[in-house]
């Protein structure tokens, strides 16, 4: 492009900065205006092209389009398109404005004409470097490396020492030790098999850490499976009950002379830090023992986990605006055990609330006046609604929040690069075709002792393969609600 060298006209300055506004605002317009009207309508057909193909990809490819702004060699490539298209509007805004005549001048109302200008034309490149830099970073810093190393580790209480003369939780005189013989087709190990392929399931553990005020160590209070079959979208989830003692652990694990973890479920994670040699394999210690147990009492290998601190679950439902709840039953506890260790009075009645993030923990968590597996079914429940009422326009609006959330609190092992192939996934799950699976001490009680509770694994696991099998006959057979009944009747 040329600059203009006509006879500078008396108003240039004013219609050389309107040029320079009318091309930050759409590159073209301002040489239509200062009377380069071929080059100006050449640029207009770049911006409609531009903008059709935008479109394009955006509606036809949009699911690829997310896959990209999760692959950190995407962002990169993306910045760098941004930087591109940042230099090519400001050439062309310059050339407009000096397309009307000479505008050097040093009047303040031209200097600032020209400063409004430019924060027009710069702006939308700084908002969509912010967004490429915030997920570049979300992704760094809480999945894992692509590389065959060890997964992340958990959170803070992961890096405890572990005790100097580490003695073995003893078994309870007399308490019974739930079978542990498991199919032949379960194995326990970690590493990463082809998911989606349309034969084998993706199963993950989320599990829910404890390790707030007043606790010793950290414990894993809530622990979900959610087994997918990627060819259908088919899901199915499982909650293991808290207090579940004696879960089977596969050969090579354990130092209790049991096959087992003797002690509540709850504990193991804990366990693993204080006994790292009863969960050899190839992640921490407490990742290799949760994958094990949980892995053994369903008949599931467990490729991945997530978990979530009591804190940071605050922090994310907060950063999403909350989360609107049709509350069944009326739920209170006096003495509610707050994430600071404090205790307070919290009550959540009846009828269609929105609960703020301590709200959401405290409906997930009571169990006075409840039970276990009234505050199970909630678990599954909330988290089931904050996914519904999540929509990408929310996420793009509180995105920083929610990412800096989920940094301080979310921990994985799921490997960034296999990001894409779970988004993959995300269409063909519907919250209206997950299965679950109620594990009372009603239905599945064999046994108890001082402290503990035992389960009856091997119908555990028969149901739940069941279940996964034949979603539909399984749920007719064994009576079972989907997650919908469950939600709108505890």
């Amino acid at each position: 492009m040329t600059t203009s060298t006509h006879t500078p006209h008396p108003w240039s300055a004013k219609r050389g900065l309107i040029a320079a506004f009318a091309s930050a605002l759409l590159p073209g317009l301002g040489h239509i205006y200062a009377g380069r009207r071929e080059l100006g309508r050449r640029l207009l057909a770049i911006d409609g092209a531009f903008f059709a193909l935008l479109v394009l990809v955006l509606v036809v490819f949009r699911l690829e389009v997310i896959k990209w702004w999760v692959s950190p060699t995407a962002i990169a490539l993306l910045m760098v398109a941004n930087l591109a298209l940042l230099l090519y509007r400001w050439v062309v805004t310059s050339d407009a404005y000096h397309s009307v005549g000479d505008n050097r001048t040093s009047r303040p109302m031209t200097l600032a004409g020209i400063a409004l200008a430019g924060f027009m034309l710069i702006v939308p490149h700084v908002v969509f470097g912010y967004y490429a830099v915030t997920q570049y970073s979300f992704i760094d810093t809480v999945f894992a490396d692509s590389s065959p190393a060890p997964a992340v580790a958990g959170p803070g209480p992961v890096s405890v020492e572990p005790d100097p003369d580490p003695a073995p939780i003893p078994v309870v005189a007399g308490e019974e030790t739930p079978d542990t013989s498991v199919p032949e087709q379960t194995t326990t190990s970690q590493g990463v098999s082809a998911l989606w392929d349309g034969k084998e399931r993706l199963n993950i553990v989320l599990l829910g850490a404890d390790a707030g005020e007043g606790r010793r160590g950290l414990r894993t209070d809530t622990t979900i499976v959610v087994s997918i079959e990627p060819e259908t979208g088919d899901a199915a989830m499982f909650q293991v009950p808290r207090d579940l003692s004696g879960a089977p652990l596969p050969p090579e694990m354990g130092i209790w002379g049991c096959d087992c973890f003797p002690d509540l479920i709850t504990h193991l994670w804990d366990a693993g830090i204080n006994h790292p040699e009863a969960f050899p394999g190839p992640q921490e210690p407490p990742i290799n023992g949760i994958k094990a147990a949980v892995g053994e009492i369903f008949g599931l290998e467990i490729h991945y986990y997530a978990m979530v601190t009591l804190e940071g679950f605050v922090d994310i439902v907060d950063a999403l605006g909350g989360v609107t709840m049709e509350i069944p039953k009326t739920i209170w506890d006096d003495t509610y055990p707050h994430e600071n260790g404090t205790t307070v009075a919290v009550r959540i009645e009846e009828g269609t609330r929105h609960l703020n993030g301590h709200e959401a923990l405290a409906y997930a968590r009571i169990r006075r006046h409840s039970d276990d597996f009234n505050r199970m079914n909630r678990q599954r429940c909330v988290l089931e609604a904050i996914a519904e009422q999540t929509s990408p326009t929310e996420l793009l609006i509180r995105f920083g929040s929610i990412t800096e959330a989920l940094k301080r609190s979310l921990f994985t092992d799921i490997p960034e690069d296999l990001l894409p192939d779970f988004i993959d996934l995300v269409p063909k799950i519907s919250t209206d075709r997950i299965s679950t699976l109620r594990i009372t001490r009603t239905e599945y009680k064999s046994g108890a002792a001082p402290g503990r509770t035992y389960y009856d694994v091997d119908r555990i696991r028969a149901d739940a393969q069941a279940l996964m099998a034949n979603p539909d006959g399984a749920q007719e057979s064994l009576g079972l609600d989907s997650l919908e009944g469950t939600c709108s009747s505890e």
